[in-house]
């Protein structure tokens, strides 16, 4: 009994005093985080003839959110910069008296082809006011260099590169892989050219796939070679000719005979070039933009009564019913609705990077859209970054007007189902068989067995069915008729310019031209934008900010293995995708 006692009281105390130093650490964490926070701030000085440096470098995504705790954990912690938050430096440096110029650092920035254009046309704007834009680097990649064009001044390391070459795309295809293993997808689709299910089934390219991506890739590239050629006074076929000699090889001398660049210096050679332009006796003053917008309010965003309160709703990444990254339909319906009902907003933009995913989700996203404009009479714009294809165009295309830049990749409107089928995996691989019992012939197919024809024939009409709803969804959108939006569908993914012609899109712009024309519809005398969903910063995701050293990568593989497993139980069987294309 004794020792009972003994146990238990110990066990008691500890328990005390686990739970004493838990609080503990808890306000030490929560002193930590505020004694830096107003460090951050408190620090963070913009002096007279100071510079503005953008860091060309890391993982640029369409908004910024907080650090993910579990992405920490599961080692999927790569650095990212956010496009508006760049977007929104450098038009609050533009009337900023004491900012002087801007400093581009480029260093390989991994960014699509639309927000890469975004960027350059803040760039261009901020250059309206008389202020310079230099840039500098050891190496250009072309996403780097497609944006430092606009600069007055390019400037390059003395064994520097550059790499211009184009466009490419490139698939990777399983179907080998799977008949190693055992593995038969079983595809049921509409659209000659959706081509999201190609490397399940095929070795190589298709020739509807190879059509659509010369098509896009063409289009994209004449036009962002037609920029770099206006900006830095080339001819359009010797840019061309650049992009077919490898540069990457050539030395910094041929850079400056072509025109590419303006100067070869050192690193410290351009920040005492600066210093200089700045009046600086020492070293420039740069402030980076993290530190810009933490003492300085973006034009943007600033509160006026006078001006028209524009929403922005940002619909980023894969489509799916629910969870907690992407689109998730049963977090952004309520969004939607919520805003229908929101007296303090003059219009609705909708900000979409997605390529699609699940049918059932963007049809109720989609309906949520219609609530909007039916309850609010509001006018409600999409403005198109990167991609906006299959059910990523779905949920667009009943907006009353529809922003893409050129080099936005859209439309992509097919359907399609994939059920693999695991028989020859168990049977012939790992000597497992089954055997299934049932009451009825209607069962929805099972990866234990091959469809029966009668299965197949039902998935097809599941199918057809979805492909029907979704192509009068843009028919209605579009106020076309359903033969012209099959006549461009068939999963057929285009490129902005292509998709303004086929009537896709309205008008070729970004985010600010999408404000600008809004604010012009409600007779507005300008705009501020209020963007949702809101972002709600977590104790842990706060302290992640402050020590970003923190890192359990040990773990990512067998976590990544988990979700794939989890995904893959969630995932709708009606997919309204487009094919994962990473231009290089």
């Amino acid at each position: 009994m004794k020792k009972f006692l003994y146990s238990f009281l110990g066990t008691v105390a500890g328990i005390w005093v686990s739970v004493l130093l838990g609080t503990l650490l808890l306000f030490l964490t929560i002193g930590v985080i505020a004694v830096n926070s107003d460090k951050s701030v408190s620090t963070v000085k913009v002096s007279d003839d100071s510079v503005l440096k953008i860091d060309l470098a890391g993982n640029l995504v369409d908004r910024a959110t907080p650090i993910s705790l579990m992405d920490q954990i599961y080692g999927n912690n790569e650095a990212s910069i956010s496009l508006n938050d760049i977007v929104d430096a450098i038009a609050a440096a533009k009337d900023d008296k004491k900012i002087k110029g801007i400093y581009l650092n480029c260093a390989g920035i991994s960014t699509g082809l639309a927000q890469a254009q975004a960027i350059t046309d803040a760039l261009k704007d901020f250059k309206e006011s008389g202020k310079w834009v230099y840039s500098y680097a050891d190496t250009y990649s072309q996403a780097d260099y497609y944006i430092a064009s606009v600069s007055d001044s390019i400037f390059i390391n003395p064994i520097g590169m550059i790499d211009i070459h184009g466009l490419s795309s490139t698939t990777i295809y399983f179907k080998d892989l799977l008949d190693k293993l055992g593995v038969e997808v079983q595809v049921v689709k509409v659209g000659t050219y959706k081509s999201a299910v190609e490397p399940f089934i095929l070795n190589n390219i298709s020739d509807a796939n190879k059509e659509q991506q010369q098509h896009f890739l063409g289009n994209i590239w004449k036009f962002m070679r037609e920029n770099i050629a206006k900006n830095r006074s080339i001819a359009v076929n010797s840019l061309d000719s650049i992009a077919n000699q490898y540069i990457f090889s050539k030395n910094v001398g041929f850079y400056e005979k072509a025109n590419l660049v303006d100067g070869i210096k050192y690193r410290h050679q351009m920040e005492d070039m600066i210093a200089d332009v700045t009046e600086k006796a020492e070293d420039p003053d740069f402030v980076t933009v993290t530190d810009y917008l933490k003492v300085t309010e973006s034009p943007l965003k600033r509160l006026d009564k006078n001006k028209k309160n524009i929403a922005v709703l940002y619909a980023l990444g894969d489509i799916t019913e629910s969870g907690n990254s992407g689109i998730t339909s049963d977090k952004l319906v309520p969004q939607i609705l919520e805003l229908a009902e929101n007296k303090k907003i003059d219009g609705l933009v909708l900000r979409v990077n997605s390529g699609g995913g699940s049918a059932f989700a963007s049809e109720q996203i989609w309906e949520a859209l219609e609530q909007f404009k039916a309850i609010s009479k509001k006018p409600f714009y999409v403005s198109m970054s990167d991609v906006a294809a299959s059910g990523g165009y779905y949920i667009s295309c009943g907006a009353d007007k529809i922003y893409a830049e050129p080099t936005t990749l859209t439309g992509s409107i097919g359907i399609f189902g994939l059920i693999p089928n695991i028989q020859p995996l168990l049977k012939d691989k790992l000597g497992v068989n089954t055997y299934t019992v049932s009451t009825n012939t209607g069962s929805f197919p099972s990866i234990m067995e091959p469809m029966a024809p009668a299965q197949r024939e039902a998935m097809q009409s599941y199918v057809d069915n979805g492909y029907e709803l979704f192509v009068s969804r843009c028919a209605k959108g579009r106020k076309c008729t359903v033969e012209k939006i099959k006549s461009i569908a068939e999963g057929r993914v285009w490129d902005g310019q292509s998709a303004l012609s086929n009537g896709l899109v309205d008008k070729l712009g970004g985010l600010q031209a999408a404000l600008e024309d809004m604010t012009e519809q409600l007779d507005g005398d300008g705009y501020y934008i209020s963007e949702y969903p809101s972002i709600k910063v977590k104790w842990w995701e706060m302290l992640l900010e402050v020590d970003s050293e923190f890192d359990a990568s040990a773990l990512s593989t067998a976590s990544f293995c988990v979700n794939a497993v989890k995904e893959l139980r969630k995932i709708d069987p009606l997919q309204c995708r487009m094919d994962l294309i990473k231009l290089h």
